[in-house]
């Protein structure tokens, strides 16, 4: 399902990461609290990919399971049924696998499902492909604190 443009915006503007490290650029869709899918075009001027593999620079294999951590997250925030969780944080991985990498010039699709709730915790299915071809598949759960105080705020990863 495509929520509408308005509702994809909201749902990156809670991302809390600076634009250093968001691995999202865009929502191409999202279904509040089920599932969403998020695009990341690797440009090339990343800091960190001057010193990952000089030369032959690509998109290290735990940016690709935090972008499926910054998908799911904004899903799960977004979900109409549950309260958003503050400072939501990646806290565990399960079956992670990485089949490729991503170069500059190269756009991942990223692709979040949840699959569970309980509490202050999700958890999520999420998976990363180029041109059709997927490079990463994890299960991870995320998970929220009690209520942020007044200098705290919320966090995905």
């Amino acid at each position: 399902m495509t929520a509408p443009t308005d509702l994809l915006q909201l749902a990156l503007r809670s991302l809390p990461h600076g634009p250093e490290f968001r691995f999202v650029d865009r929502l191409t869709s999202l279904e509040p609290g089920k599932t969403g899918v998020g695009e990341y075009l690797v440009r090339g001027d990343e800091y960190y990919l001057r010193g990952h593999l000089p030369g032959e620079p690509i998109l290290p294999g735990v940016l690709l399971v935090e972008a499926g951590a910054q998908v799911a997250g904004m899903v799960a925030q977004e979900d109409p049924a549950n309260p958003s969780l503050p400072r939501l944080k990646l806290t565990a991985l399960r079956g992670v696998k990485i089949f490729g990498s991503a170069r500059p010039g190269e756009t991942l699709t990223i692709e979040a499902t949840i699959t569970g709730r309980l509490g202050l915790m999700v958890q999520a299915k999420v998976s990363a492909s180029i041109s059709g071809v997927k490079v990463m598949t994890a299960e991870l759960t995320l998970s929220g604190t009690a209520a942020a105080g007044p200098a705290e705020g919320n966090s995905v990863s």
